[in-house]
């Protein structure tokens, strides 16, 4: 008989474990967040004798992490990170990605633009030819809210505010998300830089600018490396 293919946890747990093979001994790292970053959280902990420690881009990472034995650094004491390892919603076949599924999208990316490589791990559906299937994330300051969803209309997409327990979700930064529907991102830096430009938008989840360097994909088969120029 066949073995039953890994469930989506297992498939977590592979890249997790894979990634430990981009973490430079000695060093401090940059960690995301989300479940499979916290598989890789789990991982890490395995070696944490032989690094400094870890600067988070979340609250919860940083929980989690601490609760392991690995020291969290604040990003202003590090004047830069050798790898940044997180996960993302989808990644197309240049290292471009959507990400901010778990509302630290802004974080994310600060810590991404600290690091001089960006190793994304991820499973293998969230491989996708153009970015937007995914409904894209936004940081926004609340009272702009309003304006920039009308934004997004005018460019075909829809925007709803995330919401958590009935009321608008609340970010580390005490942001809300909108989360944005019926696009397709052909261009993702031009994208990206657009929109970064409108007033009351804190962060959009195009990674572009700070796009993945080297893309590890867990699939039943196992871990396939994607590297991107």
């Amino acid at each position: 008989m066949n073995a039953p293919a890994p469930t989506q946890d297992e498939l977590k747990a592979m890249v997790g474990q894979a990634a430990l093979a981009y973490v430079p001994r000695g060093e401090i790292v940059g960690v995301g967040t989300g479940s499979t970053v916290n598989k890789f959280i789990e991982a890490l902990a395995t070696i944490k004798g032989e690094i400094r420690g870890a600067v988070s881009s979340s609250v919860a990472s940083t929980e989690r992490l601490r609760a392991l034995g690995i020291e969290v650094f604040d990003s202003n004491a590090v004047d830069e990170l050798a790898v940044y390892i997180d996960g993302a919603d989808e990644i197309d076949g240049r290292g471009f990605m959507v990400k901010g599924g778990g509302a630290a999208l802004t974080r994310e990316k600060i810590v991404a633009a600290q690091s001089r490589r960006f190793v994304c791990i991820a499973d293998a559906s969230k491989r996708v030819d153009v970015l937007g299937a995914f409904p894209l994330p936004v940081e926004v300051i609340p009272m702009a809210a309003r304006r920039i969803m009308r934004q997004f209309a005018a460019l075909g997409g829809v925007a709803q505010v995330r919401e958590k327990d009935g009321a608008p979700l609340v970010t580390d930064n005490g942001q809300h998300i909108l989360d944005v529907s019926g696009l397709a991102i052909a261009d993702p830096l031009g994208f990206e830089s657009e929109v970064n430009q409108w007033p009351g938008v804190v962060t959009v989840g195009v990674f572009a600018h700070q796009k993945a360097d080297v893309c590890l994909l867990a699939a039943p088969q196992g871990v396939q490396t994607l590297s991107f120029g």
